[in-house]
């Protein structure tokens, strides 16, 4: 199916160079900065949209939920096409794809014409961010979760330094401008990047690596073979638990500060002061992008499920904290930080432990299929807004978050990790 084959196969073709493979890496990271704001934007839009046209919040945070949907439930379909035919075809449609979708959302008049945009825009996101994970993936099998989590990271704090210019094109030129501005420019550098992508070839990348601390598999499951096995959908289940609450504070960062009325209180933080919801949002994305390399590093020295115990528990803490002290200006911003920073990680952790599970040949394919527990969880926000819409406060959201992130902690612990030490025992003998 594919010309890409184990590393551990006969080699084809010689070595490349370590700043070959970085080049490679560096092409997508850019990639994944320009698909950033599609997602991470989405919450600067929202009340002017509302105020526009009075639909109620929970309506028109749909197309942000559709946007999630199509961005993780097509990956799988988009990763057997890149690896079939190769990253760039991908990428480059996905670009085209993106620009389409804020082009709509800059005309639309309707809830209809912002889920019709959002999710043009999620199935090219979706496109971009599953190519270039799965790429990377490919690119280090000796550097899984580094590569992954640096990978992640154009995601995760690609939108920091466009937080300020957002914003403020929304004040001064109207949100439906800043739509079509910001859709229009990303999309277009996403097409040309994708000239640069390629995946590696058989004998051109180094051989898995050897590691007490880390199991990786020396089989290659077929996608088919991999939605068979349980331990697939204990990590998928694990993965839709800790996306929920993440995804819930992402798409609601300024409504829950607006609620709180926190948001536009001036904070004051290293000499440098801003309203504090702007001040979050650049800091969680910063936070969001460092913690995906720097948890993906820390999972290749002393393995996934380690790291999810200490990360997944910090989430939870975060989350309580939160809920506790975030009517606090300044603990609004440091808060919403930590809890970014112990939840962007999943971007790097459960990749890397798919493809460590079931092989790299179908890598990309394989990791979508994981990828798409993203979708799932983003059918819970519109709860969220709903739970939130019927009580009046945001406690049960974040009571439940929390919850879930402890649960997923301990799971990872007692459960992934035996389980899978077991199945990779298994698929190597």
């Amino acid at each position: 199916m594919t010309d890409m084959v184990q590393s551990t196969a006969a080699p084809s073709v010689a070595r490349v160079s370590d700043a070959y493979r970085w080049t490679q890496l560096a092409v997508g990271v850019a990639a994944m900065v320009m698909i950033a704001n599609y997602q991470y934007g989405w919450t600067f839009f929202v009340p002017d949209i509302q105020k526009k046209f009075g639909w109620d919040r929970a309506s028109i945070q749909w197309a942000f939920t559709l946007f999630v949907l199509f961005e993780t439930w097509l990956v799988p379909v988009e990763g057997w096409f890149v690896d079939k035919y190769g990253p760039r075809i991908v990428v480059l449609v996905g670009g085209v794809l993106c620009a389409i979708g804020w082009a709509i959302n800059a005309q639309a008049t309707t809830l209809n014409g912002y889920y019709l945009g959002m999710i043009i825009a999620g199935i090219g996101a979706g496109g971009v961010y599953g190519t270039c994970v799965g790429n990377a993936l490919k690119w280090f099998p000796d550097k899984r979760g580094l590569a992954a989590g640096i990978t992640a990271a154009g995601f995760g704090a690609g939108s920091a330094l466009t937080v300020a210019p957002i914003q403020a094109m929304i004040k001064d030129s109207g949100f439906q401008t800043t739509f079509l501005y910001f859709g229009l420019g990303q999309g277009i550098i996403i097409c040309i990047l994708a000239f640069f992508l390629l995946a590696p070839k058989a004998g051109q990348v180094p051989n898995v690596v050897a590691n007490a601390n880390l199991l990786q598999t020396r089989r290659n499951y077929q996608p088919t073979e991999v939605l068979r096995q349980p331990i697939f959908w204990l990590m998928y289940f694990m993965f839709v638990i800790v996306g929920a609450g993440g995804l819930m504070v992402t798409a609601n960062l300024k409504p829950i500060a607006a609620d709180w009325k926190v948001d536009n209180v001036p904070v004051t933080l290293m000499a440098v002061t801003m309203t504090a919801v702007t001040f979050a949002a650049t800091i969680d994305r910063v936070l969001n992008g460092l913690t995906r390399p720097f948890f993906g590093w820390i999972s290749d020295m002393i393995g996934r499920e380690n790291t999810m115990f200490i990360a997944f528990g910090m989430e939870g803490f975060g989350i309580w904290m939160l809920y506790l002290w975030g009517h606090d200006p300044i603990w609004f911003v440091l808060l919403s930080g930590f809890v970014f920073f112990a939840w962007g990680e999943i971007y790097s952790l459960f990749p890397s432990t798919c493809t460590d599970t079931f092989g790299a040949k179908f890598a990309t394919t394989n990791a979508g299929l994981l990828y798409t527990a993203k979708g799932t969880a983003a059918l819970l926000v519109p709860i969220g807004n709903y739970m939130q819409q019927s009580s009046g406060t945001w406690d049960s959201v974040f009571i439940i978050a929390a919850g879930a992130n402890i649960l997923a902690s301990l799971l990872a612990i007692a459960v992934l990790k035996p389980w899978r030490k077991v199945v990779v025992a298994k698929s190597t003998v």
